[in-house]
This record gives structure tokens, C-alpha cells and sequence, in this order.
């Protein structure tokens, strides 16, 4: 088990929180981003991908597989890796399922159109602690889920 962050856009405190995580439990977390994230610990491992568009997102499927844990607020990737029984989080603590994925892509992909048309929409912002929370308890619920079917 290993856990994938989609680091372009995660949070500070998220990423921090990630990392307690991961260390606590000794599970291998590995960031993927166009940039390097600065602060990493020598025991993450830092994918630093090209400025391609998608590049990290498809540096992180190529790394994941079943049994992965994958932190991401990207919904096409999520389906991707959904489809390939990856669990996967953002760092609001929204689990994407087979069970949910198709509406949340729908939802974004009718968002997205909105904006490509002028159209604008509110777009919730701020992370404090209500979201860290929801993120800590995600995070928590999955990693005792795929420690437990890795038991198996």
C-alpha cells in the first residue's frame, strides 16, 4: 500500500497531515506535481513531472494500483482511478466511488461547461479546520479500510 498525493493544488495543512499520517503508520507516500513542493521529508518521494497539461495525473495512475490510497481534487482522474479499484480522496474528505463517481463527473463536467460558456458559479474557497477535519477522518477511515482488506 502506498499513498499518492496530486500535489499541484493540495493544501499545506492537508499535505502536513498526509505526511503525520503516513509516517505514524510507515506507509510510502509519494507527491506528484509540475513544481516542486517545498518542506518534504526525505521519506516522501517527490515525482517532479513536466508542464504538460496532465502530466502529473498521468504519472499517478501509472504509479497506482489496487490497494493504493490516492489524495487527489481532480474528478476525471478520481473516475480513472476508481475504475481501477484505487481508493481515492480530496482533501475535503469527498470519497469518489463506483458508486458516486459518474454524478460527481457529471456534476463537474456541467460546471466546467458553465464556465467555458461565461457563466459564473460559486466556488467554495476557504480550508480551516472544518475541511481539515473531514480530511483526517477520510483519511483515517480509508487507510483502516485497505490496511484491513490487505489482512485479508
Amino acid at each position: 500500500m502506498k499513498i499518492l498525493v496530486d500535489a499541484d493544488s493540495c493544501p499545506r495543512e492537508a499535505r502536513d497531515m498526509i505526511l503525520r499520517f503516513s509516517s505514524r503508520l510507515g506507509i510510502k507516500i509519494i507527491f506528484a506535481a509540475n513544481r516542486n513542493i517545498p518542506g518534504l521529508p526525505d521519506t516522501a518521494v517527490m515525482e517532479l513531472c513536466s508542464t504538460e497539461e496532465g502530466a502529473a495525473d498521468r504519472r499517478i495512475e501509472e504509479l497506482s494500483s489496487p490497494g493504493d490510497l490516492v489524495l487527489t481534487r481532480d474528478v476525471p482522474l478520481a473516475e480513472k482511478l476508481v475504475i481501477k479499484d484505487v481508493r481515492v480522496i480530496d482533501d475535503r474528505g469527498r470519497v469518489f466511488t463506483k458508486e458516486n463517481i459518474k454524478e460527481l463527473r457529471s456534476l463537474r463536467d456541467f460546471m466546467v461547461d458553465l464556465a467555458d460558456k461565461g457563466l459564473e458559479y460559486t466556488r467554495t474557497r476557504s480550508y480551516g479546520k472544518k475541511e481539515l477535519n473531514n480530511f483526517a477522518n477520510s483519511l483515517d477511515r480509508e487507510l483502516v479500510k485497505l490496511g484491513a482488506e490487505s489482512r485479508r
